[in-house]
């Protein structure tokens, strides 16, 4: 076992005198639920940072096809963006335990190892209702001291921006939130 590490090292080493980097090891995907109490305590967790929490479910296409611009935004600024998602998969039938596989399946794919994953153990009624939402998809970017910057809604966004929205309003927000740090990127 040692002398494995000790070859991993060397070659870790090669491979950094030539320019080359290991590509690193795709992130385990997590999936917990929680409640809105919990909820609240997850983004409070993360104060000091950026938190964007995307409200989406499998079942919202949507959701779906802007998923992976939620992947790549908590990739784009690992040290100072927390992406929280919380899947609206569960409808109140059955268990939210028994949605979690189908979630998981889906974070797998696209790669969602740094976003912290959740699934809403109330119905999806209730939570959209706690979360003073009409449906998915729902993003709420909140600034390094836990207060909501913007709510990026379907409805919202017919208001102010006279569209749906898309991650480029939810990238913008962020780095707005960021600073100048963050306009450089």
């Amino acid at each position: 076992m040692w002398a494995n590490r000790v070859m991993g090292w060397w070659l870790s080493m090669a491979f950094a005198a030539a320019g080359c980097a290991l590509a690193e090891a795709p992130r385990a995907v997590a999936v917990r639920i929680v409640d809105h109490a919990g909820l609240t305590a997850e983004i409070a967790a993360h104060r000091g940072k950026v938190v964007v929490l995307d409200c989406w479910s499998t079942s919202c296409p949507p959701c779906v096809r802007e998923f992976p611009r939620l992947v790549a935004l908590a990739e784009a600024f690992p040290g100072d963006v927390v992406c929280v998602s919380l899947s609206f998969d569960y409808e109140g039938i059955g268990t939210p335990e028994e949605v979690v596989p189908k979630v998981r399946t889906f974070l797998e794919a696209v790669g969602a190892g740094r976003v912290v994953n959740l699934v809403g153990s109330d119905d999806s009624d209730l939570l959209a209702t706690k979360l003073d939402v009409v449906g998915v998809p729902a993003v709420f970017v909140y600034d390094r001291e836990g207060r909501l910057l913007e709510r990026f809604d379907d409805d919202a966004a017919k208001r102010t921006l006279g569209r749906p929205f898309t991650y480029d309003d939810v990238e913008k927000t962020v780095r707005a939130g960021l600073g100048a740090a963050a306009a450089r990127r």
